[in-house]
């Protein structure tokens, strides 16, 4: 029963303490996380650190509570990412899989990642974060077949 409510209804999860019920969920979703051999192929499945810009409301929520500079993380896994950030002492992870993903190029520094209600919006000033977008788009669009909508 929560494994289904998990994984139909709440996307935004606590994962500071190691919850097997969350970690099922995460890997049904989004499939094991990449071996080893894998991530050295890949050249990494992580990204920079990235400037969180703008939020949907109940990211918001949890990043307002303290005071400092907004900083999250993305990890590729084989079916979808983990959009990672902390909020005082906690960790939270936004699951997005790829055929939930939705992204989107504002401003020429700034890159948005939409699921659904939930979106985050990241800094992208230096080669790094767009090499590592490139590399994302090009997983998702090996994974769900590209579409033009």
């Amino acid at each position: 029963m929560l494994n289904n409510y998990l994984a139909n209804k709440k996307m935004l999860v606590n994962v500071s303490y190691n919850n097997k019920s969350i970690t099922k969920t995460i890997d049904a979703e989004l499939g094991k996380p990449f071996t080893l051999r894998d991530r050295i192929k890949m050249g990494g499945i992580g990204s920079p650190r990235l400037v969180i810009t703008n939020t949907s409301v109940q990211i918001n929520n949890l990043l307002i509570l303290d005071n400092n500079r907004n900083y999250c993380n993305i990890e590729l896994r084989p079916k979808g990412i983990i959009i990672g950030f902390r909020s005082l002492l906690e960790s939270y992870a936004l699951i997005i899989p790829y055929y939930k993903l939705t992204l989107y190029k504002g401003k020429a520094e700034e890159y948005s990642l939409y699921r659904d209600n939930y979106f985050v919006k990241i800094e992208a000033r230096d080669k790094g974060v767009h090499k590592f977008i490139r590399k994302l788009i090009r997983i998702k669009n090996e994974v769900t077949g590209m579409r033009i909508d």
